[in-house]
């Protein structure tokens, strides 16, 4: 990461935003998504930068602070930042490992008693690099072969590795604005959350529960395969994520979905009913840190106590809605084996199920998918 230039300007909104940042509770995205709003006079260029800028100074906070020197400012971290070479100083072996990849000591170690010192170092500095843009297809509506053609004379891209419904941008643009966006030819979506999604071997005439759906990602992603016959039901505890999804399914033209929110009287009608349960719980985020590097700093013991007892309980949850003969889909965006194998060897313990097929898992690299983990499970 070679020394930046000083741009006032930049400089301004950079430290504006992230001393208010330090004020209050959202998330880094999300704070920088209102503080842009609050200033439209912002260019398009000024604003990738002062993004560009800020995630890169919370991934590599721990190195700046051990830079500067404790207690230090946004100013000094920032000035740090513009004036040093932190590639060349992270080949420095006199700084403690976890400093030199700017991570929390626990978490690497966790890394390193999951995966060894060797890929666990390689886990941190890809999650301290800059994400691929992917998109995903939206096969009701167009093919992938003819949506590259469309884009190929415009944009730099190309097919996904691995997902057959995947395109990758190699130059960010502005994707909400684009026509094809409008008429629901396409979703962002990153290339392990489309395999992950596609683990969902939907048919026509299944029923299938999306019960942790948020914004409806991952229904997006499974929803052709049923040709809009049967029914799927995406119930999510909050109301904002389930009227996202209202509105993105209705823009990808997915006709034969339900939407439920939290305690509704519906949801035990559905019991022992679903041929297909899909959970992707809330987790400790380890396998997307690249998207969203403010947390992190926030992962603790008591988080990940919490997690693991969010998973199990909403795993039970789930479970519940299954019939004789369906499977159920356990899927987390993490890395660490407490969130992920050591749950599926809990879950197969205690309520006599079975593997289907192989774990889905990736990790996060330079120019590749982020991290995900997933298992089908069946009743024995």
């Amino acid at each position: 990461m070679s020394i930046q230039k000083k741009i006032p300007f930049r400089d301004h909104h950079i430290l504006a935003l992230m001393n208010g940042y330090d004020q209050q509770a959202l998330p880094l995205d999300l704070f920088i998504s209102h503080y842009y709003k609050g200033h439209p006079s912002l260019g398009s260029k000024d604003r990738g930068y002062i993004a560009d800028t800020i995630f890169a100074m919370i991934r590599w906070k721990a190195l700046l602070d051990y830079l500067v020197g404790t207690p230090c400012s946004w100013e000094q971290r920032l000035e740090k930042f513009q004036e040093v070479n932190l590639t060349e100083i992270q080949t420095k072996k006199e700084i403690p490992l976890a400093i030199r990849l700017s991570f929390p000591q626990q978490l690497l170690d966790r890394l390193i008693a999951d995966y060894g010192e060797e890929k666990a170092i390689n886990i941190c500095l890809a999650s301290n690099d800059t994400a691929p843009t992917m998109i995903r297809v939206n096969p009701l509506k167009i093919s992938r072969d003819e949506l590259l053609k469309r884009w190929a004379p415009l944009y730099d891209v190309s097919a996904a590795h691995h997902s057959p419904l995947g395109i990758q941008f190699h130059k960010k643009i502005a994707f909400f604005t684009l026509d094809e966006f409008k008429e629901g030819l396409f979703e962002i979506q990153d290339e392990g959350s489309q395999l992950l999604a596609q683990l969902v071997q939907a048919k026509p005439g299944d029923h299938v529960l999306d019960y942790c759906a948020g914004s409806g990602g991952k229904t997006l992603a499974f929803a052709h395969l049923m040709q809009q016959k049967g029914q799927i039901f995406l119930h999510d505890i909050r109301p904002t994520a389930i009227q996202e999804a209202r509105r993105r399914l209705k823009r990808a033209g997915i006709q034969n979905a339900q939407f439920l929110q939290q305690e509704t009287p519906q949801l035990q009608k559905l019991k022992k009913k679903m041929d297909w349960v899909l959970l992707d719980v809330p987790c400790s985020g380890t396998g997307t840190l690249r998207r969203n590097p403010d947390m992190k700093w926030k992962i603790d013991d008591a988080l990940l106590a919490r997690l693991r007892g969010q998973q199990r309980t909403i795993f039970e949850k789930g479970l519940s809605f299954l019939r004789s003969g369906g499977r159920i889909v356990y899927g987390t965006c993490s890395l660490l084996k407490m969130e992920n194998e050591e749950q599926v060897d809990h879950f197969i313990r205690t309520y006599d199920l079975e593997l289907e097929g192989q774990p889905f898992q990736s990790f996060p690299a330079a120019g590749e998918m982020d991290g995900f983990f997933a298992v089908v499970l069946k009743r024995k």
